[in-house]
């Protein structure tokens, strides 16, 4: 990488060598938060897999205890029951401290279960369903809470990535450049230098001795 157009002088040779310490100091850091927040997005990656088997489970439980109760109950009946059932959720975004950061996370109220529907046109059938989807869908608000972490993660990660990057593969190269650069025009100057002081004073010595 080619160094930076800059005057090769003692000053900003002191300039370079401390945006490169910063910069190696930077990256140092960015290296550890970004290895942090891999580990932390490695978690909450497994943890959506294991709630995502889990909905598969429940899904596969509560769908056929639906159609059990619909072959019972009758389609008719099912609908004007569910028509007496109503149920209010609150979703809210939160604050979320994973990795040492705060990020912006889902909290989902769910209300409590309750037959909605008069005893006399129950049946263990339709009891059965609405527990069975009450459970279904704690997995699916626990599932969306985790995935919005996930996903926010993923994002950090890939930011910090490109910074990363962005140091390792061109300010730290281009800081190392100038500063060799620099040092060796004033290397030069300072050997051009001592070469002519010497000439001069050969040069002084030859006229006394005449």
């Amino acid at each position: 990488m080619a160094h930076e157009q800059i005057a090769p002088t003692k000053s900003n040779l002191l300039k370079t060598k401390e945006r490169l310490n910063i910069a190696l100091e930077g990256f140092e850091l960015l290296e550890q938060k970004r290895e942090i927040l891999v580990s932390e997005l490695m978690r909450k990656v497994e943890l959506v897999k294991i709630l995502e088997r889990d909905l598969d489970k429940r899904t596969e439980s509560a769908y056929p205890c639906l159609k059990r109760m619909l072959v019972v109950v009758g389609r008719e009946r099912a609908n004007k029951l569910a028509q007496n059932v109503s149920y209010r959720y609150e979703f809210r975004e939160k604050q979320v401290v994973c990795a040492g950061m705060k990020l912006p996370g889902l909290d989902i109220e769910l209300p409590s279960m309750e037959i909605k529907y008069s005893p006399v046109n129950s049946f263990a059938e339709c009891d059965e369903t609405v527990i069975e989807f009450f459970e279904l869908l704690k997995i699916c608000t626990e599932l969306a809470a985790v995935k919005t972490i996930t996903w926010r993660l993923a994002r950090e990660v890939k930011r910090t990535q490109r910074r990363v990057n962005a140091l390792e593969k061109m300010v730290i190269p281009a800081a190392q450049e100038t500063k060799v650069y620099i040092e060796s025009v004033l290397e030069e100057r300072e050997r051009d230098a001592f070469y002519t002081s010497k000439l001069l004073k050969k040069k002084g010595a030859s006229a006394s001795a005449r």
